[in-house]
């Protein structure tokens, strides 16, 4: 997710990546890296994976009940 007022282009997924690959190493650089506008989180505020990882795989997310949204 992005600060506010900063804006997804292609130069900064490029700059992301480069990062990702001077800090981390090339082993470590993502294949893709998908900007969202924003993220599920539970009422306490933690990310829920699990959804994220259902929509990328195509599967049924199950219960989703506890999302702040």
């Amino acid at each position: 997710m992005l600060r506010a007022g900063v804006t997804p282009t292609a130069g900064l997924v490029a700059s992301l990546e480069d990062h990702v690959r001077s800090d981390l190493g090339a082993i470590a650089t993502p294949s893709e890296i998908e900007i969202r506008l924003a993220l599920p989180k539970t009422r306490s505020g933690k990310i829920v994976r699990r959804y994220l990882r259902a929509q990328e795989l195509g599967e049924d997310p199950g219960d989703l009940s506890t999302l702040a949204d």
